[in-house]
């Protein structure tokens, strides 16, 4: 062995002889551009292919007996596979913040109207660095005289807290209200009784006329449904001018249930619609027990309470108005009614 090479870097095989000899001849040996290329793209149409199809001949799910595999998403014309793709059965989560809220007055003149008013809260909620001006002042003050509670929160919070973000940075937490059983409605009121029913009134302000007029003409009792009708929220408490914590109201599943309960009670059931057949003035109403069920404003009475009614009524008017708020038009049916028996 010469000195100075070692082992590992001498020159091994057929290729080296040939370098060899081409360096001892000195000839320049040209290489051709077209051979290689010929060699690669036989190399490319003979075997890729084939390991592709094996690849997808080679399914997961056969080896896993049936089991569904998570396979990378393959491209489709060219573009990156989006999230869609990757997880197609996801539904998309979406935070609702209307879900969190609370029964709630929000805004100063409606949290100081609401206090005036004796509505039944549990604490009074200012945000956090809220301006304190005259009406928010005022407030504090009337929150300080009913011994509630104030709390100060982050404005996210107070969000979340109201449903809205037209809080003005103040709002009163309404407590829940407290139904009265229709079976207990029934037995306490005096005979013959009179009971106002809403049948799809989803105003609060409407519910809360119609509860004010109802303790005004000596209504025994206002019956509500859960489902597609207004309940007595702060709004309800408010329109009602603290009439709603001297007239029960029952909160019922099904109304027309109750329609069937009130006429085993012996009340004769008189449904209120801008389609009536009938007018009040020629009934009869100072010594029979009723029951009125007032119809939504723009639908009238559904189909299932409309056939529970032994009589559907209207109330007179000029061609030019199609119908009157559903709270105006239960006041003058109970006007009408109060004035023949106090006769």
């Amino acid at each position: 062995m010469k000195p100075g090479r070692a082992r590992k870097d001498r020159p091994k095989g057929p290729k080296a002889a040939g370098a060899r000899s081409m360096r001892g001849s000195n000839k320049r040996v040209e290489r051709s551009s077209v051979a290689r290329p010929e060699k690669r793209d036989n190399h490319r149409d003979d075997r890729r292919p084939e390991r592709r199809d094996d690849r997808r001949s080679d399914s997961r799910e056969d080896k896993r007996d049936g089991k569904k595999s998570f396979r990378k998403p393959e491209r489709t014309s060219g573009r990156p596979a989006m999230r869609e793709d990757r997880r197609p059965d996801r539904p998309e989560k979406r935070f609702d913040r209307r879900q969190s809220a609370q029964d709630a007055v929000a805004g100063k003149n409606s949290v100081v109207e609401a206090l005036r008013a004796k509505v039944p809260a549990k604490e009074l909620v200012v945000a956090i660095k809220a301006e304190i001006d005259e009406k928010m002042s005022e407030a504090i003050r009337l929150a300080k005289n009913a011994d509630l509670p104030i709390k100060e929160l982050p404005r996210r919070a107070l969000d979340d807290l109201t449903g809205t973000l037209n809080h003005q940075g103040i709002a009163l937490v309404i407590k829940p209200f407290n139904y009265t059983e229709f079976s207990a409605l029934i037995s306490n009121a005096k005979r013959p009784m009179m009971l106002i029913g809403l049948d799809g009134i989803t105003d609060p302000h409407n519910l809360g006329a119609v509860v004010r007029s109802a303790a005004a003409f000596g209504a025994d009792g206002v019956v509500i449904p859960e489902r597609r009708n207004a309940a007595m929220t702060g709004s309800a408490w408010k329109a009602s001018a603290g009439a709603a914590a001297r007239m029960p109201i029952s909160q019922v599943i099904n109304l027309v249930r109750s329609i069937e309960d009130a006429k085993k009670a012996g009340c004769f059931i008189i449904g209120l619609d801008a389609e009536g057949d009938a007018t009040l003035a020629k009934m009869n109403l100072a010594t029979e027990s009723i029951f009125i069920i007032v119809g939504s404003e723009g639908k009238g009475l559904s189909r299932l309470v409309r056939e529970k009614c032994d009589l559907v009524v209207s109330i007179p008017m000029q061609s030019s108005v199609e119908s009157l708020n559903a709270s105006v038009a239960t006041a003058i049916v109970m006007y009408q009614v109060a004035a023949e028996r106090s006769k």
